[in-house]
């Protein structure tokens, strides 16, 4: 791999831009480690997943720019990304990946209001009297 590697990831409204490079292992969020950006353990363990699966936790240094959306379609939309990253530097991790379902974009967003409604779904309180 002679320069760094770079994928988008989505979910919901969060956009990541991933940039892969050889390294040991260093994972950066918007300039600040990805443990004080995500301080809960289990949206840390979206961004290992796929190293963890490629068997590639100290091969890569690891920057993601995210935008957009909320704390868990961030860590989540950057999941995809490294997944898709790992597999521009190597097709090898591309079965392995596949496997464990890290290359599928989640499609679920939010369901839009409708008219009548107070939410998508949920309508007004009802008084009988």
């Amino acid at each position: 791999m002679e320069k760094q590697k770079n994928a988008v990831g989505r979910r919901k409204e969060a956009v990541t831009r991933v940039f892969l490079s050889k390294g040991d292992g260093k994972i950066t969020v918007n300039g600040k480690d990805y443990k004080t950006y995500f301080p809960l353990v289990y949206l840390q363990n979206q961004l290992e997943a796929p190293l963890k699966i490629a068997e590639a936790t100290d091969k890569f240094d690891i920057v993601v720019n995210a935008t957009g959306g909320g704390v868990k379609g961030q860590a989540e939309a950057a999941k995809l990304g490294i997944s898709r990253a790992l597999i521009e530097v190597s097709a090898d991790y591309r079965p392995l990946l596949k496997a464990a379902g890290l290359l599928k974009r989640d499609p679920r967003s939010v369901e839009r209001k409708k008219p009548g409604r107070k939410k998508a779904r949920r309508s007004f309180q009802f008084s009988k009297r």
